[in-house]
């Protein structure tokens, strides 16, 4: 069965209400298939990031039907950015996943990116409903990355002033204690134990990951039970130059994963 690429005019915005009452933003690509693929930004970015607008594309083009959101605080969607909130993300896309299904949808692949690819994971081991997990550049160990984040003394200054405003690129975002321990406490090594062994799980990552060491990667691959590991090589965090290659790995193990294949 064929599909025409469509324009954005056929996109639609959907609103999705989290279980805290603030609504989401989303994005509906519809290529008229039940299935359906969620995908999911990471720490201070949006549904409009170049890596999840580039494989929403790149799916939509091959025929499967996908929505992009903001979590909540960030994008178009209401409420306040904060520093953690792994759990409450998951949380987020539990919401997204039961309006979908309410939409007659059947979300079988979800996708993040970054942070968001630690979101998945989480939701995949929380709920295990979801046959196919992309994660893309997540986080394996999230006591990394901190410090060059938050300064050599974060925990110090935390628990001396309960926060610490960090200033990047032009905005500035508090970081609450409670947000920092939120962070912390989320064990990915136990998440990742916890996913059922029918659900297939493809981590991709760079070579030259400057945010994220591929040595993440690696990690997952040995806990995760059901698991493929693809290693894009010269790939940075953002996948500046490799758009094409991710595509290339991530659109045909969603769509291997149909119960119908589209063409």
């Amino acid at each position: 069965m064929a599909h025409s690429e469509q324009t954005p005019e056929k996109h639609q915005r959907i609103i999705v209400q989290n279980n805290y009452g603030e609504k989401l933003v989303g994005v509906l690509r519809d290529s008229k298939t039940m299935e359906i693929a969620v995908l999911c930004h990471g720490f201070r970015s949006s549904k409009e990031s170049s890596t999840i607008a580039n494989l929403a594309a790149a799916l939509e083009k091959e025929g499967v039907s996908v929505f992009s959101f903001d979590f909540a605080g960030n994008g178009e969607s209401e409420g306040t950015f904060e520093y953690g909130n792994y759990q409450r993300e998951a949380d987020d896309l539990c919401a997204v996943i039961k309006h979908l299904n309410g939409m007659k949808r059947i979300v079988t692949a979800i996708v993040g990116h970054s942070k968001g690819g630690d979101v998945v994971l989480l939701y995949a081991s929380k709920y295990r409903d979801i046959k196919r997990v992309v994660n893309v550049a997540g986080r394996y160990d999230l006591k990394g990355g901190i410090e060059k984040r938050l300064g050599r003394d974060f925990l110090q200054v935390i628990q001396k002033e309960g926060f610490i405003d960090v200033k990047s690129k032009g905005l500035t975002y508090r970081v609450t204690k409670e947000s920092l321990m939120e962070r912390l406490t989320t064990n990915m090594h136990e998440a990742c134990l916890n996913i059922d062994s029918r659900c297939r799980v493809l981590t991709v990552h760079g070579s030259d990951d400057e945010v994220i060491p591929v040595d993440d990667a690696m990690e997952f691959d040995k806990i995760i039970p059901n698991h493929k590991l693809h290693i894009v090589e010269g790939a940075d965090h953002k996948y500046t130059s490799h758009q094409a290659e991710l595509a290339s790995v991530v659109v045909p193990f969603i769509k291997d994963g149909l119960e119908h294949k589209y063409s």
